[in-house]
């Protein structure tokens, strides 16, 4: 059994057009997923010690990923606000992240080993782990790192304090055509990532290796077809792609060919469809606590 590691972020995520808000955050999204395809998974990163923090830590043990050396630290929990439009979740504002990003979770204390027993550690740009990643690169265990969509994660210097210690890397391609796409993959790779894949939404996703290049369709939700929204579809799809392919031997001296990478692009599909159907995250919602500070965003 494949075991992950979400390492970093944590947030809730309240949907101001639901009233409702529910747990969340791209390390513990991608470790929820994974559990969900058969892996093992556990989550690792700092809670505020409010009310929220205790939420979010109940709710990912419930998803059914330990959380055993997370850290509670004093202070608030990340809140993002968002509504749905067209199934589509639009975000309207963040508090900065909280205590999770302000004081972010470290390597120190014996977690270092702890993290190193893992078959993947996943984390991103919201985790603000960027000094973490060298101490992972000195074990066998595998780095996805999330390069999400914004500019600043992109430029030249960024890239080069991640992509060296990341065997894969994830872009939100979305608004880019095929070859655009490629390319900000490329640049990753030639500043030393192992892996590059882009997510395309209803376009679909790519992946290279440097050498090989493959891409593959999303599965597309018809008008009618019961699309709950799109929260965490692009989480779902990396899990997907992630358990796939080391279900297919992928290890850090040995990357599959490009048939696997294909039927991993599927796999991602796949989780990413499934994913539209499901409330928030993972569902787990609650009523949100203070409509006042909801409105202020």
């Amino acid at each position: 059994m494949m075991r992950v590691l979400g390492f970093g972020d944590n947030i809730v995520d309240r949907f101001l057009d639901r009233a409702l808000e529910y747990p969340g955050g791209n390390a513990v999204n991608v470790a929820v997923y994974a559990r969900r395809l058969g892996a093992h998974a556990e989550y690792l990163g700092v809670f505020g010690d409010d009310e929220r923090g205790a939420f979010l830590r109940a709710s990912i043990e419930d998803a059914g990923v330990p959380t055993p050396r997370s850290v509670i630290r004093r202070g608030e929990s990340g809140v993002s606000s968002l509504r749905v439009v067209d199934g589509d979740r639009v975000f309207v504002g963040w508090n900065g992240g909280g205590v999770t990003v302000r004081e972010p979770i470290d390597l120190d204390d014996g977690r270092e080993e702890y993290a190193a027993g893992f078959d993947l550690v996943h984390s991103s740009v919201y985790s603000r782990t960027e000094s973490q990643l060298p101490r992972l690169r000195k074990h066998e265990v595998l780095v996805s790192y999330d390069l999400s969509s914004e500019d600043e994660f992109r430029a030249p210097d960024y890239l080069d304090r991640t992509a060296p210690y990341a065997d894969l890397v994830l872009f939100s391609c979305a608004g880019l055509d095929e070859d655009a796409s490629f390319a900000l993959l490329d640049e990753a790779i030639s500043r030393g990532a192992g892996l590059a894949l882009g997510t395309r939404g209803t376009d679909g996703a790519l992946v290279t290796d440097g050498r090989v290049r493959c891409s593959a369709p999303a599965r597309v939700i018809p008008d009618g077809g019961g699309l709950v929204d799109t929260m965490g579809c692009g989480d779902a799809f990396l899990a997907g792609f992630l358990v796939a392919l080391h279900g297919e031997g992928w290890r850090r001296d040995s990357i599959p060919p490009a048939d696997a990478l294909q039927r991993a692009l599927v796999a991602g599909a796949d989780a990413a469809h499934q994913q539209c159907f499901v409330e928030g995250a993972f569902e787990r919602g609650r009523p949100s606590g203070d409509p006042v500070a909801a409105n202020m965003w």
